[in-house]
């Protein structure tokens, strides 16, 4: 996706239509993308992982469908759709898909 910019308005529709969960996969979808927020959603098939990593953002995390075990600096929540975790900027983490599932991250550049 092109940049969006902080004066633009956007809609994104059918969101999780356009990003089917894939066999064996992790995909994505950037929805909004400018200096200070970006949004973007993924797909996992079961088992898929995000090994450990930070951000220099801050991080607002979503789960939309299915579940997943969600390391945050060293303990694990069981995520179910409706979950919300904050992450503040690089804090430690890593997923596991135990489940076909959806999450959308939004993270926001702090120093913007």
């Amino acid at each position: 996706m092109a940049a969006t910019e902080l004066a633009q308005s956007v809609t994104q529709l059918s969101v999780l239509d356009d990003l089917p969960v894939t066999r064996d996969a992790t995909t994505s979808r950037v929805l909004v993308n400018n200096p200070l927020l970006r949004v973007v959603d993924f797909a996992f098939d079961e088992g898929q992982l995000l090994t450990e990593h930070a951000s220099p953002r801050a991080v607002v995390v979503t789960l939309l469908t299915g579940t997943m075990d969600f390391d945050l600096e060293g303990a694990t929540h069981q995520l179910v759709p409706g979950d919300v975790l904050y992450m503040a900027p690089d804090a430690r983490h890593a997923l596991r898909a135990t489940s076909k599932c959806h999450m959308q991250l939004v993270m926001v550049d702090v120093d913007a």
